[in-house]
């Protein structure tokens, strides 16, 4: 009997995953442990950077009219998804990385990249320093409550982890003796490290495109 698959990323990336799962004839539990909104930013003058860096469609979501002054930026994103939001708000996307924050640092800066903006969450990926002459907050997500009745759903579930932060919350929601019958899809090393240890069976996807991730979780809840 197939597992359930918890989709714990905050909306609306939480119903687009869930959906791909159902889609696939599994059953998903939709529990966003987070929810992102916008802050207060000021955009700098854009002759001070040649590039802009992206790791997350929610800085797109979230980063209001002022993203307009910096559209002559090309633009360095990871995943898929963010660089097709970044496409949509006007942007030339020069590079599409599968890799983590540092994996496009390290593309950007191999590209001749010198002076880098990176625009993201409060939570940051990235901070200024090397290539990357400023960093931005331009959303933050903050936690969501979960009452009891949804936290007991996880038990023996599938739980995709997108971040450490969702990670890290996950261990507060499922108690230590549940953990031996749950498993955990990561994204990455730092988001299943962030998780703690007794799971049953913790993976880390090959790389950080959705369908990886998913591909994975299917192959777990089986």
């Amino acid at each position: 009997m197939s597992r359930p698959i918890a989709v714990l990323r905050p909306e609306p990336g939480n119903r687009v995953t869930a959906a791909a799962i159902e889609a696939a004839g599994r059953t998903a539990i939709r529990l966003p442990l987070f929810a992102a909104a916008p802050v207060a930013w000021d955009a700098p003058d854009p002759a001070g950077f040649d590039a802009l860096l992206l790791t997350s469609a929610n800085a797109l979501r979230h980063g209001g009219g002022q993203l307009g002054g910096l559209l002559g930026l090309p633009v360095y994103a990871v995943g898929r998804v963010t660089a097709e939001a970044a496409a949509r708000a006007g942007f030339r996307v020069v590079h599409v990385g599968e890799g983590g924050a540092d994996a496009l640092v390290a593309a950007a800066e191999a590209a001749g990249v010198t002076r880098a903006l990176w625009l993201g969450g409060r939570e940051a990926v990235l901070q200024a320093g090397g290539v990357v002459t400023r960093a931005i907050t331009v959303y933050a997500s903050a936690p969501l409550d979960v009452a009891p009745g949804q936290a007991v759903r996880l038990r023996g579930c599938v739980a995709l982890v997108q971040s450490a932060r969702a990670g890290a919350r996950l261990a507060e929601l499922v108690a230590p003796d549940h953990r031996a019958i749950t498993s955990i899809a990561a994204i990455s090393a730092r988001a299943a490290a962030a998780a703690g240890t007794g799971w049953r069976r913790v993976e880390v996807a090959g790389d950080m495109r959705p369908d990886t991730l998913i591909a994975l979780a299917l192959h777990l809840a089986d």
